[in-house]
């Protein structure tokens, strides 16, 4: 019985995962790496034609706020995406980086505080991204690997 037939059977669906997604989730868990905190995927398509989704990150220091912003660009340079814009490196209290259909958001906590993008779109639906969730898809993606 092949996969396809098996999920059928048992009423199990495939979801198909727009590569926005994988790169939303791409983005969250790099942004892991550099003890980004309070990690949200915040799924907007349907409520904006802006973007498909955002990546809030809180990030304690300014310094926190440029490593994590200089680690998903450089590794998602080197996996061939490149961002259209990026802002907010002048001051790392609100860094933006534009992916197109990807915005990551890396907030100081009072501007995440102040700004409150999730009550702004609270109707989009929300992945709360934790270090145990990274693990798992790093470890899901090198057994698939090998």
């Amino acid at each position: 019985m092949s996969r396809s037939e098996h999920e059928a059977s048992s009423g199990m669906q495939a979801r198909e995962v727009a590569m926005s997604e994988l790169l939303a989730r791409r983005v969250a868990d790099l942004s892991l790496e550099k003890k980004g905190e309070d990690v949200k995927i915040l799924d907007v398509r349907g409520l904006t034609s802006v973007t498909d989704f955002f990546v809030i990150i809180t990030a304690d220091s300014e310094r926190k706020s440029s490593a994590i912003a200089e680690f998903i660009v450089d590794e998602l340079r080197e996996e061939g995406e490149r961002p259209a814009h990026v802002e907010g490196l002048d001051t790392l209290h609100w860094v933006l980086i534009d992916y197109i259909d990807v915005v990551v958001h890396i907030f100081q906590p009072d501007e995440r505080k102040f700004y409150d993008l999730e009550s702004l779109w609270s109707d989009a639906k929300v992945s709360t991204v934790s270090v145990s969730d990274a693990a798992e898809s790093s470890e899901t993606s090198a057994s698939s690997e090998s």
